[in-house]
């Protein structure tokens, strides 16, 4: 099946909003982005990079710009759906009954394509979160080196969660019994959720 077809499908399954997924469609697809299926849903993508994509849920359907931070946002369309977490990616939000307007739309489209073409985007942030090892685990760490040596192999994403598991614990005992139970992964050099991995 392809890319086209899926989307076809996708209008078809989020019946409430075809009209305006169809005309949404119909306006990226007098530009220059290539329509493709990202995460189950119409994605536009320029240079392998995407540019936008589509969304319907219950109650509201939208346009997301995925280096919206960037655009002038002249009409005041655009928020942020994560205040404080989502950094770049901005939503153009639509209700039942809202006017579409084409050329507002396109205008918005081709600025995002311009911005892309310009290479302006938010970079992941990949540094090194502070890694806060909860007392007891810091101990246990502390009083045996190859328990320490495990440790510290692992990824820092592996190191959180253990760190996470041990310290979300309210009571001492369970915060015992869980420190007992993650031992032996570490000392395997696995991380707490690789059981799940495969499943």
């Amino acid at each position: 099946m392809t890319d086209s077809e899926k989307i076809d499908q996708y209008i078809q399954k989020h019946a409430h909003w075809s009209e305006e997924l169809s005309l949404l469609r119909e306006i990226i697809n007098t530009t220059e982005l290539m329509e493709e299926v990202k995460w189950s849903a119409p994605a536009y993508t320029l240079n392998k990079k995407i540019v936008l994509g589509l969304g319907a849920f219950k109650n509201h359907m939208g346009i997301w710009f995925h280096q919206g931070v960037f655009l002038k946002d002249v009409q005041q369309k655009l928020v942020n759906a994560q205040e404080g977490k989502t950094k770049a990616l901005r939503q153009w939000r639509i209700e039942k009954g809202d006017d579409i307007d084409k050329n507002m739309v396109l205008a918005y489209v081709q600025e995002a394509i311009e911005n892309s073409l310009a290479g302006k985007e938010v970079k992941p942030d990949r540094k090194k979160k502070e890694l806060n090892l909860p007392p007891l685990l810091k101990t246990a760490l502390d009083s045996d080196s190859k328990l320490f040596e495990s440790f510290d192999t692992l990824s820092p994403g592996k190191q959180r969660d253990y760190a996470e598991y041990v310290d979300s614990a309210k009571r001492e005992a369970t915060k015992q019994s869980r420190l007992e139970k993650i031992i032996p992964l570490i000392l395997e050099g696995k991380g707490l959720h690789d059981q799940y991995k495969n499943c």
